[in-house]
This record gives C-alpha cells, structure tokens and sequence, in this order.
C-alpha cells in the first residue's frame, strides 16, 4: 500500500503474462492510462500533451507508435488534450462514442480513423473485448470500461458521482479495479474551492470520495481481485495516505494490493498472469 513511485521498472510484457498496466497520469491535469500485452497496446484516455505522454511512456521502456489505439472515456480536457497531436503523429484509430466525438469537436481535431461505440455494445481492439458502460458524470455521454482477454479481466471507472447498479455489476470479477478516489469529504468542504464548485464535485454528476471508493471496493472484493488502483485523487482534496487508508479497511482481510496513482509521475506498473497453455 505505497503511494507510486517514479523508480518502478520497466513496462516490458513477461512472455507468460497477460496484461499489464500502467497509470502514465492521474488527476485533474491530465489521466491517461496504458494497457497491454504481447500482441495489443492501448492508451485509455490522453489528457496531457502528446509530447509528455510520448516522455512519460519512455520512461517504462515503451514507444507510443507501439500502440494499437486510443479509447476516450469522455471530452473533458484532461482526458482528450493529446488525444488529436497522438492520433496523427502515430497514425493511430480513436474509439469514442459519437456524442463525445460530436462534442470535443475541435479539441480533437481532424483523426483519419475514427472509431464510434456506443456504450452497452462491446467491441474489438485486436483480440480483446473492450465494453463500455455508463457512468454518471458531467460529460455528454461519459464512459467506464472493462478489458477482456483470455480470462483476464480489467475494469475502469475513474470520472463518476455515483455508484449505480450498472457500475457494480460491469465491474464484478475484476482481476485488477481502477477507480476514482477523489476527494476527503472533510477536506473538501473546509479547502479552498469556491461553494458551487464543491456542490459539483460532491453531486450524482461529479467525483466519488474516498468513503464512496471504500464501499464499492468493499463490494466487489473476491478471491480473484489482484490489484486495485485509486485514481483521480485531487491535489488540493484529498492526500495519497487518506485515500489508502480509508479504501484500505475494505481490503483488511484480502491479499489485494491496493495502489494510488498520482499526477506527476507513472504510477507503479502492476500485471495479472492468465492460465498457463
């Protein structure tokens, strides 16, 4: 249960693991999440600068013209700010969902290969499944997702106010859980922001607490559950060893190790292995 660290190896993909990921960037200045195997690579989301992501996936021994796609949760800037510059320069196709695509408009910029799904119905990224769900969030037609290959299941739920029954049910079985841990419910209220701003973070349609992060990981806990990342947790709201702390009392009896991305540097890389053939 540490927070991550810049000294975590390489992302290099053993020849008996599945999947591996890693957070290249979490918060409200930019997300982007890194997911792959022997044969698949695939950026969830590009919320800084092409130039940065391009640093940030260096520095785990990775180059981003190894990818095989781009997926957009939704258009706000700190999801889609390098989704464009990546696109182009890599020549890489962009799953979005058309009320997204429609909305981020210029933010994005003209992509050759652009790729519509529609949350509910999932679809191929080479051999794995990608599903999106619905979440409750201020964005147009925001999305969660799960991976799925060979057994091997990854879910993402990093931008949500509420946890629905739809977001419990696409994320059970998860081997590895990304989720939003954004804010300390006491931290925000007494910090800095200004009240309409708080009202928004704390609504159906704005970011989970870590209270809220503890509850849903206490609910979809199981024997298989590896790892489970907190995303999104805000600088000014929230701290590391809160959000550890508190989801950690929903893992006091597992064997889950529990990470916490962080803005500034790649998070620790973590790897589920699928059955041996």
């Amino acid at each position: 249960m540490n927070p991550s660290k810049e000294s975590s190896p390489t992302i290099a993909v053993p020849a008996n693991s599945h999947l591996t990921v890693c957070m290249l960037a979490s918060g409200s200045k930019g997300n982007a999440i890194l997911v792959a195997d022997q044969q698949t690579r695939v950026l969830f989301d590009a919320g800084l600068s092409g130039i940065e992501i391009e640093r940030r996936c260096k520095s785990r021994g990775f180059h981003p013209d190894q990818l095989d796609a781009i997926v957009v949760s939704h258009e706000h800037s700190d999801h889609i700010q390098g989704v464009g510059v990546l696109a182009r320069r890599f020549g890489l196709p962009v799953h979005i969902s058309k009320k997204t695509g429609r909305t981020a408009g210029s933010m994005l910029g003209k992509i050759a290969d652009i790729r519509f799904f529609e949350c509910g119905n999932p679809f191929m990224v080479n051999n794995w499944t990608l599903s999106p769900f619905s979440i409750s969030h201020d964005a147009e037609d925001p999305a969660g997702f799960t991976i799925h290959n060979n057994g091997m299941k990854i879910g993402i739920a990093t931008d949500l106010g509420v946890v629905t029954a739809m977001v419990r049910e696409r994320l059970k079985a998860c081997q590895i859980l990304i989720l939003e841990a954004n804010h300390d419910p006491e931290m925000l209220i007494n910090g800095p922001y200004p009240w309409p701003l708080k009202q928004r973070i704390q609504s159906r349609t704005g970011h989970l607490s870590n209270e809220a992060s503890r509850e849903l990981v206490s609910a979809l806990k199981h024997n298989g559950l590896q790892h489970v990342v907190l995303a999104h947790l805000s600088e000014t709201n929230n701290t590391p060893e809160k959000a550890l702390q508190e989801v950690g009392l929903a893992l006091k009896d597992c064997n889950t190790q529990l990470h916490v991305a962080t803005q500034d540097v790649c998070a620790e890389i973590v790897q589920i292995w699928g059955p041996r053939v």
